[in-house]
């Protein structure tokens, strides 16, 4: 059993835990996710590792309420404890020193770039983190990201925080004013497509984190398949990160449309304007 140490209401949908899961936080790189199950008739989730501490053996799991599953995690307290938590598992981002690195965050993938921040800016990269939300409530982890950043952004749809407009925005901003030697995007689904399109007008590599569905989380049931540069893949053992120039985005964000899920199902204002922004 894994017991849960510490519970933030971060907003109306979103929640910040830490969970003791010693073997987990001494192996945890960034980039890396766990699959949770809360009691024996539950099902599989997985969530990213947003954060880990060996020394006290916690990981941090930022998540939002979309379903049956992270409905019933919501409801936990301090003290509860979760009956199942694999991990680590999938490919960790190669952290290196690039040089300049420019690292994008969209809503809850908000929690998933934080590790990345974190890992590249101790490595020694100027590290320039751009944040993206509907509004300035969703503007998750804000905090820990300023403190490993060179400089952070953040956009809001509504203007509520920082500039009104698009991540995608933000980033030409930054590409114009100097030169960026990487960059990744993790968010929803069309976001991630148009920051790969925006990158790659500018001949910057980008790297993307897949979220589609999962079970086993070892590649067996074939849920997470993805094509990428015309192969078949499968996220929870190739990926979940892969480059973005290689990634099917028109069948993905169409598999992840048949499971309706709240982020895939119906475009929000954001994704309306990328897609009217670039055609």
């Amino acid at each position: 059993m894994y017991k849960i140490t510490k519970k933030v209401h971060l907003s109306k949908n979103e929640y910040d835990f830490w969970i003791e899961a010693p073997r987990i936080a001494a192996k945890a790189q960034p980039g890396q996710f766990v699959i949770l199950r809360i009691n024996e008739v539950g099902e599989r989730i997985p969530l990213t590792i947003a954060d880990a501490e060996p020394s006290s053996g916690s990981i941090r799991l930022v998540f939002q309420v979309i379903g049956k599953t992270t409905a019933e995690l919501g409801t936990l307290k301090v003290g509860d404890a979760i009956l199942d938590l694999t991990g680590p598992l999938g490919m960790p981002t190669e952290i290196k020193n690039y040089g300049t690195v420019m690292i994008v965050g969209g809503g809850v993938g908000i929690a998933a770039i934080f590790p990345i921040v974190k890992g590249l800016k101790k490595v020694g990269n100027r590290v320039i983190t751009i944040l993206g939300a509907k509004t300035a409530e969703l503007v998750i982890l804000q905090d820990e990201c300023r403190e490993y950043s060179d400089e952070l952004i953040i956009t809001t749809d509504d203007g509520t925080l920082g500039m009104k407009g698009l991540v995608t925005e933000a980033m030409e901003q930054v590409i114009a004013r100097e030169t960026v030697n990487c960059s990744w995007a993790i968010g929803p689904s069309v976001m991630m497509k148009f920051c790969t399109m925006t990158a790659t007008n500018h001949k910057l590599p980008i790297y993307v984190s897949l979220n589609p569905i999962m079970i086993d989380g070892t590649g067996m049931c074939g849920g997470c398949r993805v094509t990428i540069d015309g192969s078949i893949k499968f996220a929870c053992v190739d990926g979940p990160e892969f480059k973005g120039t290689e990634v099917n985005w028109e069948e993905f964000i169409s598999r992840m449309k048949q499971y309706k899920t709240e982020e895939e199902n119906s475009l929000t204002n954001y994704q309306k304007a990328q897609v009217g922004n670039h055609g």
